[in-house]
């Protein structure tokens, strides 16, 4: 039985920086760690011991890591400790998502361009080295002419991309804003889906929540990013999109499939039963969720699986794949779907 862990990290170093163009040096992100000024530990009141200044703004440095992977894995520093490592998790492929970019990492559009390019020529060169088993999705430089993000887009498919990298919130803007637009045609063009990862990209959003909870700074952006798809009607706009939606749990769908049903209905657009399958929409559990009360909104063939792998938070289950097989509410057909075919589909995996 195969498996594609739909939602894998990495833990961006100095390693990633590395790809940083030579015109860009001066973009560089630094670490700063308590040597560098009185109290850094305590701002924001979070202890952590270092942090990346990235235009002119602090962002914390592995605070989220998790203790049940080593450095040379979730940095990458080895690809072979981490294929050895998703061996022994029974993993085939895992999809790489980055860490750093889950909040609002760089405030230019200079800056944005040079570390997109930077990630990914790095994700670009571990695909070289393990092209079947490490896939990853790319970052798009939003803030570049549709011209560059979509010949960034381009490049990054040929060295192994399936996916494009997105936020619930992107620089104040909702998903269903016309200035997405190019990202969607380019999406569309080069047959790739785009991931609604948790995080948020809307520095007002994020600054405001960040100390309350981490609910709602990075999962509700996600889950309103599928609620706005579908009132706006985007999906139809680009039928051929494949459309992600991952470390958010997959508790809520009833829930918006329900909202959506009468919200729709009142405006005369009413909603087919297999929602997700008509849309192109994929979600990935968590092994505690009520997986057959989901699947009878969501249908089998949108679910799929990840471990959050490289991170240590709620959504964290390195072993995930053999949890969920463990379970005796689903049958062998829906774990398959589930843990392998599901996730190939969306992220067009031979």
């Amino acid at each position: 039985m195969g498996s594609v862990d739909a939602d894998a990290h990495v833990i961006e170093s100095p390693l990633t920086w590395g790809h940083v163009a030579e015109a860009d040096k001066n973009r560089t992100p630094l670490i700063l760690d308590k040597s560098w000024g009185p109290d850094i530990e305590g701002l924001r009141g979070r202890p952590v011991s270092q942090y990346w200044l990235i235009d002119n703004r602090l962002r914390r440095r592995n605070s989220n890591v998790g203790t049940d992977t080593t450095p040379e894995s979730r940095e990458l520093q080895s690809i072979q400790a981490r294929l050895d490592h998703m061996d022994a998790l029974g993993i085939d492929v895992q999809v790489l998502y980055p860490s750093i970019f889950l909040g609002p990492a760089v405030a230019k559009a200079a800056t944005e361009l040079a570390l997109v390019r930077a990630y990914n020529r790095w994700l670009a060169a571990v695909n070289a080295e393990a092209p079947k088993r490490l896939r990853w999705v790319a970052l798009p430089p939003l803030l570049s002419p549709p011209e560059v993000l979509r010949a960034e887009l381009a490049q990054a498919k040929e060295h192994g991309a399936c996916g494009i990298f997105a936020r619930g919130l992107e620089w104040e803007k909702p998903v269903g804003d016309p200035f997405f637009y190019p990202l969607y045609e380019a999406a569309s063009d080069l047959d790739l889906a785009i991931c609604f990862h948790a995080g948020n990209n809307s520095t007002a959003h994020f600054d405001m929540f960040q100390e309350d909870t981490s609910f709602t700074t990075f999962k509700l952006p996600a889950v309103g990013a599928f609620h706005s798809l579908i009132e706006k009607d985007i999906p139809a706009r680009y039928p051929d999109i494949r459309w992600g939606f991952v470390e958010v749990s997959a508790q809520w769908v009833p829930y918006l499939c329900h909202d959506l049903r009468y919200r729709l209905k009142r405006l005369g657009r009413p909603i087919p039963d297999n929602l997700l399958e008509r849309n192109r929409m994929f979600v990935a559990c968590e092994v505690t969720d009520d997986i057959p009360y989901i699947l009878s909104y969501a249908g089998e063939g949108q679910i799929m699986l990840g471990t959050d792998y490289g991170h240590h938070d709620p959504s964290t289950e390195i072993n995930a794949f053999t949890l969920i097989r463990e379970r005796k509410d689903l049958n062998p057909e829906q774990i398959l779907k589930i843990t392998d075919t599901n996730a190939r589909a969306l992220y067009g995996l031979d």
